[in-house]
This record gives structure tokens, sequence and C-alpha cells, in this order.
């Protein structure tokens, strides 16, 4: 038997045996990429606008809190940097629960402006309306007290016939919003 018989196993021994890919390779274009580290650059950006009690609410290490703080502290061409800075931070972190925790504070600021709206109109429906609309207010807040809600309705539509402050309409508001609160709890 000559050399070139058994060609087809020679040839085979000498090849890479290929393995089958297990992994598919996902190319990302450039542009995406770009509109990606965009994204996170805004959630910075929304993060460096928050207060400091706002802010220790949020998950962040130690290296992304002292940069946001640094943001927060510095203007022009320097901030702008320094959100880039942080964009480029959170491209390494997992943003799911910062972004998370955003969305929570932004959703109890909308729920709070509601309610606050909410008790605006509760309270100039009093004034206007007078003892009709006390009940329907106690029907919402049944530990509130009638005579109470009774005397400051009485002034404030006394401050309004006379074009005075609206004191009482102050009042009521606080009151409301006290009401709402316990009932909350």
């Amino acid at each position: 038997m000559n050399k070139f018989d058994n060609d087809s196993e020679w040839l085979d021994d000498d090849l890479p045996k290929e393995e089958p890919e297990d992994d598919e390779i996902i190319w990302v274009s450039k542009s995406e990429i770009k509109r990606d580290a965009e994204v996170l650059k805004d959630l910075g950006t929304e993060l460096v606008k928050l207060g400091k009690n706002a802010l220790e609410r949020i998950p962040l290490d130690e290296d992304l809190r002292a940069a946001i703080e640094l943001a927060q502290r510095i203007k022009k061409e320097g901030y702008r940097r320094q959100i880039q800075l942080i964009g480029k931070m959170l491209r390494s972190r997992d943003v799911e629960p910062i972004q998370t925790a955003l969305d929570k504070l932004k959703n109890r600021h909308n729920q709070q402006v509601s309610l606050f709206h909410k008790l605006e109109s509760l309270r100039d429906k009093l004034i206007d309306h007078g003892d009709e609309a006390i009940s329907d207010v106690l029907d919402l807040y049944p530990h509130g007290d009638r005579q109470q809600l009774r005397s400051m309705v009485r002034a404030a539509q006394k401050e309004r016939a006379g074009n005075k402050p609206p004191k009482s309409s102050r009042q009521i508001f606080q009151y409301l919003k006290e009401l709402a609160e316990t009932n909350q709890e």
C-alpha cells in the first residue's frame, strides 16, 4: 500500500477539526452603541439633578456617588465632561436597579402631585359649596372633624368675600393633607 492510497485519512488527521459553535456572534452597529451611551448619559444627568435625600435612595457604589456629587458642584464645560464620565461609568455597571429606584422616585412624585391636585379641588369644592361638601369629605376621610372643617370653611368664605389673603384656604388644604396622610397609614 502506498502513501497515496490512504490519502484521505492522512489529510483528515492534519486538518484542524471544526467544533460546532455554541455562541452566536451578535454584531452591534456603531450607531446603536452611541445610542446606548447617550441613554446612559441621560440617566446620569437625571441622577445628577436629584437632591441629596433622593440620591440616597438610589443603589449606587461609592465611586459613582462621588462622581455624581462632584457633577452637582461644578459648572459649564467641566459639568459636561463629568456627565460624560458618569455615563461611561454606568456602562460598566448593572443599571437596572438604578433605573428601577429612579422610576419609583418619579412615580412617588407623580402620585404626590396627583394627590395635591385632588386635595386642591376638594378644598375649592368645600369653600364653594360649604356644608354639602363637608359630608363628601367626611365620606372620604371618616376620621375628620366636622366642626373644625365647618369653621375653617366659613372663615375661608369670609376671606374670599372680603378679598383678604387666603389664610383659611391654606389651613383647609393642610388639614385635608393631614387627613389623607393618616388615611394612607
